[in-house]
């Protein structure tokens, strides 16, 4: 057993006759593994900032005329209504629910594998009802800036549900939405609602709007907060 004895300058330490331990100094990482090891870094980051935080989308269609132009990048604040599962989509964490004049982006109801973005018009609880264009909630009809038309009354030839709707109540966990290019927005007066389980969050702001396909860049957008 070693003992413990008094050195020369007084001070406890080991018997004279232990020697040093020679360390050896860690092998440095290659540059392969450095690089490798960042990019694996940076891909869970950027996953996890898709996953929970925002997510970027591409505005395909002019439903959504004047507020959001065909070629405007958007991105899309996913916390804000709280957090899901992933794959499931499962809302585990609620912070709040989508309000009315809020932009969303949502699972497509009748086609789950595409994205679909309207407006909030009507909440849980709401009786929702369109006269000759005009949007009734609980019977009294509600200020409109958002809603833009391209025909008159009477115009067209989807008069009805377009023009004419209603009244329809609201589910509970689930919100009626429309298209502010109201006369050609495929929307909830004609497939239904959309559940709060769906909404994968709200449009915030446009980061890149390219102008048709001549890709002039709309630069007076970039950076417009989506209202």
């Amino acid at each position: 057993m070693a003992r413990v004895t008094k050195g020369r300058s007084g001070v406890a330490g080991e018997d004279e006759d232990a020697r040093p331990v020679t360390r050896t100094a860690p092998k440095p990482k290659s540059t392969v593994r450095e690089y490798a090891e960042a990019l694996a870094v940076a891909f869970l980051l950027a996953l996890f900032i898709r996953t929970f935080l925002v997510q970027a989308f591409k505005i395909p269609s002019g439903s959504m005329l004047e507020t959001l132009q065909i070629g405007d990048h958007i991105l899309v604040n996913k916390l804000r209504y709280g957090i899901r599962l992933p794959i499931l989509g499962k809302r585990i964490v609620k912070f709040q629910d989508p309000r009315r004049g809020d932009v969303i982006v949502f699972v497509y109801p009748v086609d789950p594998s595409k994205d679909f973005i309207k407006r909030v018009i009507g909440q849980p609880g709401d009786t929702v009802e369109v006269r000759h264009k005009q949007v009734y909630i609980n019977g009294e009809k509600i200020a409109d800036p958002w809603g833009q038309f391209v025909e008159g009354p009477g115009e067209g030839s989807r008069l009805t549900p377009r023009d004419n709707f209603g009244p329809v109540t609201v589910p509970e966990d689930q919100v009626f939405v429309m298209g502010d290019n109201r006369d050609r927005s495929y929307d909830s007066r004609f497939w239904g609602f959309v559940p709060l389980d769906d909404v994968r969050g709200k449009a915030f702001v446009i980061y890149w709007s390219w102008d048709g396909q001549d890709r002039w860049v709309r630069w007076e957008r970039l950076g417009d907060i989506i209202h």
